[in-house]
């Protein structure tokens, strides 16, 4: 009995040690966890803004003077006004996309976009002082998964600067090519309005022309086209009415 005790209590205080351990190391590790989260969203952002390659070995020095000329607002995304009075360090969209008391229903779509939330926040690239370009976060259905990624564009809020996806599912040598860099390379100078105003990029079946012939189209991701499809559905939606568009027609205003 002494010994079925013994061994009962031994277990739970072995138990116990190892749940204060735990807890520990996650407390502990969680400001680093933050840390290096920021610093892959800063990447992430350089990466979109063409300030930065993914083959480049940036230290933390390095990575911090590279973001130097970047400012992060908060944007309403409903009135596309700046916040300035908010810290963008306390703003999460995708965690307030998922609350009801800072988002709301989005219209029916084909990115499956359920909820938009209510602020945003939007990279603005100004050096000495002048904005450049800017940065917005997008995300939308692929075929396998949600696509998470920045595009860059700039300062007439018209021109693709850049576009990189940071986290998606797709599969490798179809859909995954979104992370090829000679795809990539594609977008720079394509144009997302049309005259009208309205959101008609696209990435097409097959090849497209170049920015200056044809400037509104992508080349196509070869077979992959459900995959090209939700790159076309996320980026008209997030630079649509119902996402940035209003935050970039007041750019366009004070241009």
């Amino acid at each position: 009995m002494n010994s079925a005790r013994t061994i009962l209590g031994f277990a739970a205080a072995v138990c116990l040690v190892c749940a204060v351990l735990v807890s520990g190391s996650a407390v502990a590790l969680r400001s680093l966890q933050v840390e290096n989260a920021e610093r892959e969203r800063q990447r992430n952002v350089l990466y979109a803004a063409g300030l930065a390659t993914p083959d480049e070995d940036l230290d933390e020095a390095a990575l911090a003077a590279r973001f130097g000329d970047i400012r992060a607002v908060v944007v309403d995304l409903e009135t596309g006004e700046e916040l300035p009075d908010v810290d963008p360090a306390t703003v999460d969209p995708l965690v307030e996309a998922g609350l009801a008391d800072s988002s709301r229903p989005a219209p029916d779509n084909p990115a499956r976009i359920r909820r938009i939330e209510d602020r945003s926040v939007v990279y603005r690239v100004e050096p000495a002082g002048r904005l450049e370009a800017v940065v917005l976060p997008v995300r939308g259905q692929g075929l396998w998964s949600v696509l998470y990624g920045f595009v860059a564009l700039e300062s007439d809020g018209n021109t693709v600067r850049g576009l990189t996806f940071y986290d998606h599912r797709e599969t490798p040598g179809l859909g995954g090519e979104v992370d090829n860099p000679a795809w990539k390379a594609l977008w720079p100078g394509r144009r997302v309005f049309s005259d009208a105003g309205e959101a008609v990029i696209e990435v097409v079946r097959g090849a497209a022309g170049s920015p200056l012939d044809d400037p509104h189209r992508v080349d196509g991701l070869a077979g992959a086209t459900m995959t090209s499809r939700g790159v076309t559905n996320l980026l008209r939606f997030w630079l649509g009415e119902a996402g940035f568009g209003p935050y970039l027609e007041q750019l366009d205003e004070a241009d």
